[in-house]
């Protein structure tokens, strides 16, 4: 990405940033709610395999550990993309865009990015590091961590891939909020957030494994915790994000032109 491009789209950044930052209370609402999932899923998991025996190759610790960073994962990918495009919509104020000499979706994800970076660095840290001091979690390796940043980062264009299309389905019907659910609850399921995919049946894991969905939270976490085969296995794990990351920024993109399309017709 060149300079110019930078300088056009930051300004879509720090608006965003400058909104966000005008409640601050929402990152203490975003704390105790992310603090609360996170103790529940893992006080879930921790009682359900408190005896041992724990399936698809983890230990308590390594467990304790995906639970906790699905949350934050979760956490991470939610810029509100799909709910401020559909807005956009609804209000009318998306022609306004249709006047500006940017790319739509590009415009977007620059002001859902301070979003996720916020969210990671002003709520997501902090429950981290408070689990982290009172439960026994697996130590990554230098390696891993490294890893996982790249990972992470695939899967924040996949989250925002997903969130854009959905918000973009406003222009076909007139309220996503249902859209919206059904959407969280496949996310949640399908990425590995509720229940990680190793632990799936073979038939369901494989469905899973399919879909995008599992490159935004099983496929870092993977990484990190090491549950890979070598380094031809971590390149499959990224090549896979990758691909999907790819796939749908094309598909977000070709929407955005059905939808400009839609647009120009029903407005004569």
């Amino acid at each position: 990405m060149t300079a110019a491009t930078l300088r056009r789209y930051a300004p879509f950044a720090v608006g965003s940033l400058q909104s966000l930052l005008r409640y601050r209370s929402m990152f203490l609402i975003n704390a105790l709610t992310a603090t609360t999932a996170v103790g529940v899923q893992v006080a879930l998991w921790r009682a359900v395999y408190a005896g041992g025996g724990l399936p698809g190759g983890y230990d308590l610790p390594r467990l304790t550990t995906y639970v906790l960073l699905a949350q934050v994962l979760a956490l991470f990918q939610s810029n509100r993309v799909d709910e401020e495009v559909a807005g956009e919509v609804q209000r009318g104020d998306i022609a306004v865009s249709l006047l500006r000499p940017v790319s739509y979706p590009l415009a977007r994800f620059a002001a859902g990015l301070p979003v996720s970076l916020t969210n990671a660095t002003l709520v997501a840290v902090p429950v981290v590091v408070l689990y982290a001091l009172s439960l026994p979690l697996s130590a990554p390796s230098p390696e891993g961590v490294l890893l996982f940043g790249c990972s992470a980062v695939l899967s924040l264009v996949i989250g925002f891939g997903v969130n854009l299309l959905v918000g973009l389905a406003g222009f076909v019907t007139t309220n996503i909020w249902g859209v919206r659910v059904v959407k969280d609850s496949v996310v949640a399921f399908f990425a590995g957030q509720v229940v990680p995919l190793a632990l799936m049946p073979g038939p369901l894991a494989a469905v899973a494994r399919a879909l995008p969905f599992q490159g935004m939270v099983d496929g870092p976490l993977r990484l990190l915790l090491g549950r890979y085969h070598g380094p031809l296995g971590a390149a499959a794990i990224l090549g896979v994000q990758l691909a999907w990351a790819a796939a749908l920024s094309g598909l977000a993109a070709l929407a955005w032109r059905g939808a400009v399309r839609r647009v120009e017709v029903l407005g004569g």
